[in-house]
């Protein structure tokens, strides 16, 4: 595959941009004071970052009142004037974050206003992996942490950043299938129900990915199975986590008093870093509130299991 995009172009804009934009500026250089806790799960481990400027996404109002009456800021005319970009080929434009969780922190929106969904779209997902093969990519749900539920985008953020990007195989204690040149594994003890494919053909990444797709539920009113996905490009072969969701947000998110947390977990969360906006929430977050969120929101290994068991009839 011959690639479209090049790190220099991508690192070129995002000197420029912290050249001319004040506000992103601003942001990374507050990444070196961001306070970071580290929690301990056996053989895994969730880090906890401490993020104000990320209040603008874990609060952001997705009903659709909210959405139809506020402009999109991920389409050219309503975007910021200092905010540049550089196009992915025809149909999206790489641009830089300006609330930063990562060192390099990109968004990557369509160049048109059609909803999120990933159907059609995680080919490209997996063209932007190979591509951008410093980052990972990622896409969220429309009611799994987007704050544009109406405007298709994906994220791409530093690799290595992630814990799972390290820990994954350690839970993947056995292959669960194999269709075509793709290899799927469900992770063991892992506190989320998680898939992971690993391919070096990105056709039958996608066909996988496809089954997978339509073997998960789509709850009444939505149009895609509720789902975070993580995908990097690394030593020939792609590697995408797939975490099918059951909730949007916790009930920590609407608590009352001391039982309030602010997290609305999107793929950065499911990937092993909890973003915290507010300080309160940074101080007192434990093991057992990180567990208690992600067996909220998550699909767990049991009824995962039962996909991959289905998987295995139909392929």
């Amino acid at each position: 595959m011959k690639r479209i995009i090049t790190s220099a172009q991508v690192q070129n804009l995002l000197q420029e941009q912290m050249n001319a934009w004040e506000l992103a500026r601003n942001n990374y250089e507050a990444l070196s004071q961001v306070r970071v806790k580290e929690l301990n799960f056996n053989k895994l481990k969730i880090k906890v970052q401490f993020n104000p400027a990320r209040i603008v996404s874990s609060s952001a109002k997705v009903d659709s009142k909210s959405i139809q009456e506020r402009k999109c800021f991920l389409c050219g005319q309503n975007r910021p004037v200092e905010q540049k970009g550089i196009p992915f080929g025809d149909n999206y434009v790489v641009l830089v974050n300006p609330f930063p969780i990562f060192p390099k922190h990109l968004t990557i929106p369509a160049c048109e206003h059609v909803d999120q969904l990933i159907f059609s779209r995680f080919e490209d997902m997996l063209d932007l992996a190979y591509n951008l093969d410093e980052f990972t990519i990622f896409y969220n749900g429309p009611k799994c942490g987007a704050s544009a539920p109406d405007h298709v985008h994906f994220q791409a953020g530093s690799k290595g950043f992630l814990p799972i990007e390290k820990e994954w195989r350690m839970f993947a204690d056995s292959e669960a299938l194999e269709y075509q040149s793709a290899k799927l594994f469900l992770l063991d003890s892992y506190l989320r129900g998680t898939l992971v494919i690993e391919s070096e053909s990105k056709d039958s990444a996608v066909k996988l990915f496809e089954k997978i797709y339509a073997s998960l539920e789509v709850k009444p009113g939505e149009r895609e199975p509720m789902m975070n996905i993580l995908a990097w490009f690394d030593s020939d072969k792609w590697v995408i986590c797939i975490f099918p969701r059951t909730l949007h947000r916790p009930s920590c998110y609407t608590a009352q008093g001391d039982d309030n947390i602010l997290i609305s977990p999107a793929s950065v969360d499911m990937g092993g870093v909890f973003i915290t906006p507010l300080e309160k929430d940074f101080e007192k977050i434990s093991s057992q509130n990180i567990c208690d969120i992600l067996q909220e929101v998550s699909m767990d290994e049991v009824m995962l299991q039962k996909i991959v068991e289905h998987l295995k009839t139909i392929l």
